[in-house]
């Protein structure tokens, strides 16, 4: 798909005059601040801010338990001090018992995400077992006759086998669990669920459902929800993310044209959105009812940003486009007013939902890590250019 007719050809916020390497350094720097007023905690793993402005901390079991532990692992690839290092490991040690956890999809986002990020780091023989029990541990949720992994577990009046966007997430640690160990076996029901998500949950702008429904007799869809976001026709903002992020990796791991395809149109979608604001960071949801007077999702720009870096690899026919988006978003995200002076967050103003509602408007775990992770992404295909 080209980009003949785009909404925002080029952002109107340019990268700011910092470079990235002092982006990077600064936000280093902020980290090891925090270490040393923030302890390390087993029942106090960040996940973003109450409403009074405390501080809302989870265990290892919440989906969102392994982000801190990889943004930490990320600024020391960056900054290589030992500090960080130390600490990542710690934080990441706290997760390891989620590779039994048979009750969530989410073990992507729980150890691949901490452990997978340590091994790009530091390879070892125990980071290993750890995602490959993970990935043996996710399969047991795979249902052939529906072809996809099982989300959500609860809500059973509502759902026989709801499959949620997000769980795109979580294949890449299953691709990963392949290379590793020459079994097959993950990269096949990762490869069948990516092709389940790709029929169903897109309507025909390429927007995408929050939840898909199956029968889990016939493998029908019963019905398409959109459980986090304004409504069941909405988009989701954070979800279309999902979407790009998701189907650009599993392009990466399987080279099917088809999914590669599928993140272009996402990538057209989100950014030729009437409802885009100028400077890229999204409402919420792109439908949500009282536009302009809506929060804004911090973190749903983030996963885009890293998204469309990885995609800008794959398609170089729009290349420069989906660059100057990604500069677009990330030169927003680190201008003061997204910047948080809240240990240990980096970023404000994110949603985690509002139809709960809950973690409306504050800073968020998950958009800090996508938020570094792209600007390590960024730099690296800076210093590439510059290497060219």
């Amino acid at each position: 798909m080209g980009c003949a007719e785009v909404k925002h050809p080029m952002p109107k916020t340019e990268m700011t005059e910092q470079s990235l390497e002092q982006r990077l350094e600064q936000l280093s720097t902020k980290a090891i601040a925090i270490l040393e007023e923030f302890p390390i905690d087993s029942t106090r793993i960040p996940r973003a801010l109450e409403a009074d402005g405390s501080l809302k901390a989870t265990n290892s079991r919440q989906w969102t338990s392994g982000f801190y532990a990889g943004t930490l692992w990320d600024l020391f690839r960056f900054s290589e001090d030992k500090r960080l290092k130390e600490a990542a490991k710690k934080w990441t040690a706290f997760q390891e018992k989620e590779k039994w956890d048979t009750h969530t999809h989410d073990l992507g986002f729980k150890v691949y995400n901490s452990f997978g990020k340590g091994y790009q780091v530091e390879p070892s023989e125990h980071y290993k077992d750890v995602i490959v029990q993970a990935s043996k541990t996710l399969i047991k949720r795979y249902q052939p006759t529906v072809g996809a992994i099982r989300s959500w577990d609860w809500n059973k009046d509502v759902w026989q086998f709801p499959v949620i966007i997000d769980n795109m997430m979580n294949l890449e640690m299953l691709f990963e669990a392949t290379r590793l160990t020459g079994d097959s076996t993950f990269h096949k029901i990762a490869y069948q669920h990516a092709l389940t998500t790709l029929e169903h949950h897109f309507r025909a702008d390429n927007s995408s459902y929050h939840v898909i429904d199956y029968d889990t007799l016939t493998g029908e869809v019963r019905n398409r929800h959109t459980h986090q976001g304004a409504s069941h026709e909405s988009a989701w903002s954070r979800g279309q993310a999902w979407g790009l992020y998701g189907f650009t990796e599993v392009y990466a791991a399987t080279k099917d044209p088809r999914f590669l395809a599928q993140a272009k149109k996402i990538a057209q979608f989100i950014f030729n959105h009437p409802n885009l604001p100028e400077d890229l960071i999204p409402y919420w949801d792109f439908d949500a009812p009282n536009i302009p007077d809506e929060p804004r999702d911090a973190s749903a720009a983030a996963v885009a940003a890293s998204g469309l870096l990885e995609l800008s690899k794959y398609d170089p026919a729009n290349r420069d486009q989906y660059l100057a988006w990604a500069d677009g978003i990330l030169s927003t995200l680190g201008s003061p007013e997204y910047q948080s002076d809240t240990p240990p967050f980096l970023l404000e103003h994110s949603v985690g939902s509002i139809p709960g509602p809950f973690e409306v408007d504050v800073p968020i775990i998950y958009a800090d890590y996508y938020y570094v992770e792209a600007l390590l992404k960024r730099l690296a295909i800076e210093q590439n250019a510059v290497m060219l």
